[in-house]
């Protein structure tokens, strides 16, 4: 074999080695180019598998309060059902033969007023207790519990009148339910009248049924009270410490001390703490709302006061005080609001609210 094809023969098979070489590079290219676009799909088909468990978690996970609502008495969470009924007003006797009340913890707002003869008398809202089987002693109705209790739209419960309420009760756009005309109220023996008439939840659903009144908030009706909605509570903005309070009422001297474990305020009367005969509990308070108000006697010298315009209080709250501005435009309709010194609208603490009546010469003691 001659030199010159001795060298194209190994050029030739040089050549082949090269294309085989270059082949084989590419084979493991495209096997890697496969097996990452598996790990690559693999990848992305578990991507979508986590994200639908995702899904299907979060659409598992039902808001907690989906099917609740803000109360417009406390401003706490409550059944929506149960937030778009309206409250029962229930007239308390407060007076030292009447103690201790049945109930009255129960109630979300608290109103005190004085009657005749210096003595107070409480108005208690009540947003739904339907296990209620004892409330009272209840008491005859004045003009301004009723027109407190209307502010919130309640059904107003009593048991008897004085003179002068008794052109705002036969009133039909007033809701109210009278003991002495209905029979699901009744007497006790262990207290002498008038301070032994009770009532029930369930009697006063039946006379609200027998009345024909409507248990539902009219329509675009918003509560007299602004609550705080934010997790922490809210303090009034210029307040001064107040650790307790004195509503300077003669009769029964009512206060309140503020128990810091506790957020809130408890109240004593007669020189004792004022405990609830069927719960054992002592009436406790978030907010106290004092509305400073004139005297306006009727000729008899049946007590009545100016409960529309404007005039000053006092609100405390989560341990501090401070002085408000209360303004009513109308005795008979339209709701209270309550306003800081500088215009804006007061804040309420989500829970229980006590609201009084004082007489501008009487103010009462914060220390």
């Amino acid at each position: 074999m001659s030199k010159r094809n001795k060298s194209n023969n190994k050029t030739i098979v040089t050549l082949l080695m090269f294309i085989v070489l270059v082949l084989i590079v590419l084979a493991a290219l495209f096997n890697t180019d496969i097996l990452i676009g598996k790990e690559r799909q693999v990848s992305v088909n578990s991507a979508k598998i986590n994200s639908n468990k995702d899904n299907v978690t979060q659409s598992s996970e039902k808001d907690p309060y989906e099917n609740m609502a803000r109360s417009k008495l406390s401003g706490q969470w409550v059944e929506k059902e149960l937030a778009e009924k309206v409250p029962y007003a229930v007239m308390y006797s407060n007076i030292a033969d009447a103690m201790p009340q049945a109930n009255i913890s129960k109630a979300d707002v608290v109103f005190e007023a004085p009657v005749e003869g210096k003595i107070t008398r409480m108005c208690c809202l009540f947003e739904n207790q339907t296990d209620l089987e004892k409330i009272g002693p209840v008491r005859s109705c004045r003009t301004y519990f009723l027109l407190f209790a209307r502010e919130f739209e309640s059904i107003y419960v009593h048991f008897g009148y004085s003179e002068y309420a008794e052109k705002y009760l036969k009133n039909d756009s007033f809701k109210s339910l009278d003991g002495m005309s209905y029979c699901n109220f009744y007497r006790t023996n262990d207290r002498v009248a008038p301070h032994n008439a009770y009532t029930s939840w369930a009697g006063i659903a039946d006379s609200v049924q027998a009345k024909n009144y409507s248990s539902a908030y009219s329509q675009g009706y918003t509560s007299p009270f602004t609550f705080h909605t934010q997790e922490n509570p809210i303090v009034p903005p210029s307040g001064t410490t107040c650790d307790r309070v004195d509503m300077n009422y003669s009769y029964n001297q009512p206060y309140f001390e503020y128990d810091a474990a506790k957020n809130r305020y408890l109240r004593y009367q007669f020189g004792t703490a004022q405990i609830d005969q069927q719960t054992g509990e002592q009436l406790e308070f978030d907010n106290i709302i004092v509305k400073y108000v004139e005297p306006d006697y009727y000729e008899n010298g049946t007590p009545n006061y100016k409960i529309s315009g404007v005039g000053e209080g006092y609100f405390i709250t989560q341990g501090y005080g401070q002085k408000i501005t209360w303004v009513k435009e109308n005795e008979s309709y339209g709701a209270t609001k309550y306003y800081y010194e500088d215009g804006t609208e007061i804040i309420l603490n989500p829970g229980k609210t006590y609201v009084a009546l004082v007489e501008t010469s009487q103010k009462i003691t914060v220390q």
